[in-house]
């Protein structure tokens, strides 16, 4: 099954959708980068028992949420790959209001008794209000670790926790399962977003992630842990335009210990989400284990390769947000 195609399919399907060809656009431009989230519904709802085809209006509920919440991410971030840059702001807002609404409305347009109808519900309006106010911490730009782990437990992990519980729910799971699930799912949240920012650190150019000032995790911990090249690191922080800055400033995240530090809690979360995984029942363990192993695989890759130049040209970009 073409999960994209049967997610853009269902959505398409939806009432308001039939009459906004630009709700339309925006929905296959989304699609056409096949985001992985995309596909956590159903590969979780296959983990629990459930046949894929079930999950799809789950997946159709994560992808339109996911849609209108990078809308407005983007317009917090100012970010300039934005599409409110094309749109305009008021535009953007109003689409992100659509699917987010389109959300719900995926759920309540699917086959599922009431009873999962209203905890997937739960579910998905519990992430929404969560990840608002991680949206709005991190617009206020944390510059200490413990705002950074704050701003991660309310944006990241509760949108894959969502997504996790989502699949398990459309797929039959019993209470006790679900719940496992979405621990786990949170737990791959963290893990989602140190990958992430790992990425964007050492991306070229550079990443609004520099430009703007941020601090994701590599960078907090290149400009805040004393170390001999922190003065350098901080004066460079303003010349990464400059392609050989950059090079300069990401070499220190390496010889620093950044990136190794980032390794360390990713690797931490990694063994806590295998042994979460280990009480939960699954009728087939191997699909999650699978989840968790794409997101490791290629940091085995880059242990194997450290201390050469460019060990992560060829890293992966982490799914949203």
């Amino acid at each position: 099954m073409d999960i994209y195609k049967a997610v853009v399919d269902y959505i398409s399907n939806l009432t308001i959708m039939k009459e906004w060809p630009e709700a339309r656009s925006i929905l296959d431009h989304a699609a056409s980068a096949k985001p992985r989230d995309w596909r956590l519904p159903v590969q979780i709802c296959e983990a629990v028992g459930g046949a894929s085809q079930a999950a799809i209006p789950a997946s159709a509920s994560l992808a339109c949420a996911l849609i209108g919440i990078l809308l407005v991410d983007d317009m917090l971030d100012e970010d300039p790959r934005g599409e409110y840059r094309q749109m305009g702001e008021a535009q953007a807002a109003n689409f992100a209001s659509a699917f987010i609404s389109l959300a719900s409305q995926a759920i309540l347009a699917s086959e599922v008794g009431p009873s999962v109808k209203l905890s997937a519900l739960g579910s998905l309006h519990r992430m929404l209000g969560t990840l608002a106010l991680g949206q709005y911490l991190d617009s206020q730009n944390p510059t200490d670790e413990d705002g950074y782990w704050r701003v991660v437990r309310a944006k990241s992990a509760p949108f894959f926790a969502c997504a996790m519980e989502l699949g398990a729910l459309f797929g039959g799971a019993a209470d006790e399962t679900v719940s496992g699930i979405e621990k786990i799912g949170g737990i791959y949240g963290e893990m989602i977003q140190i990958y992430d920012d790992m990425n964007d650190c050492m991306a070229a150019p550079a990443n609004p992630d520099w430009t703007q000032g941020r601090s994701p995790l590599p960078i907090l911990f290149a400009q805040s842990v004393d170390h001999p090249m922190r003065a350098r690191f901080l004066d460079l922080r303003a010349q990464v335009p400059d392609a050989q800055a950059l090079r300069e400033a990401q070499k220190i995240l390496i010889e620093c210990g950044a990136i190794s530090y980032c390794i360390d809690q990713l690797l931490r979360r990694y063994e806590s989400a295998r042994r979460a995984l280990n009480t939960v029942r699954l009728a087939h363990s191997d699909r999650m284990e699978a989840v968790l192993e794409e997101l490791v695989a290629p940091v085995w890759r880059l242990l194997e390769m450290a201390g050469t130049e460019g060990m992560f040209e060829s890293l992966p970009a982490a799914p949203a947000p």
